[in-house]
């Protein structure tokens, strides 16, 4: 298994800044890319906010480019969010992500999910 260590979220005022990070660890595994997700009230799916590779590559969500930077510490298996003039609809569960191969070889990709922290925007 992967552990995950969660910090950042709460409530937040409209046009805020919000500050997530994430820790990932397991000593049977290879932290790959790394990411945030988030999860709207009364929905199922995890849509992607922002991940970044080892190399540093990052992806984000239309909804959130151009206010969320995404930065990694590789040495620590770190990645934390930052996201600007934040909104009511920014509201929902943020859960950080990992993909991961075994440490004893193979290609297989394993994904896991930390526990979420909830995250209120307040107009």
């Amino acid at each position: 298994q992967v552990q995950f260590v969660e910090s950042g979220g709460g409530s937040v005022q409209s046009g805020g800044t919000l500050n997530l990070s994430c820790t990932a660890s397991g000593s049977a595994f290879i932290i790959g890319a790394m990411g945030w997700y988030r999860q709207y009230p009364g929905q199922q799916q995890r849509d992607v906010v922002a991940v970044i590779g080892i190399g540093g590559n990052r992806r984000y969500s239309d909804s959130v480019e151009g206010r969320a930077i995404i930065s990694r510490d590789n040495a620590k298996n770190t990645i934390s969010l930052q996201m600007n003039s934040l909104k009511p609809e920014d509201t929902a569960v943020y859960y950080c992500n990992a993909h991961v191969r075994k440490v004893q070889g193979g290609t297989e990709v394993l994904t896991f999910w930390g526990q979420g922290t909830q995250v209120t925007v307040s107009s």
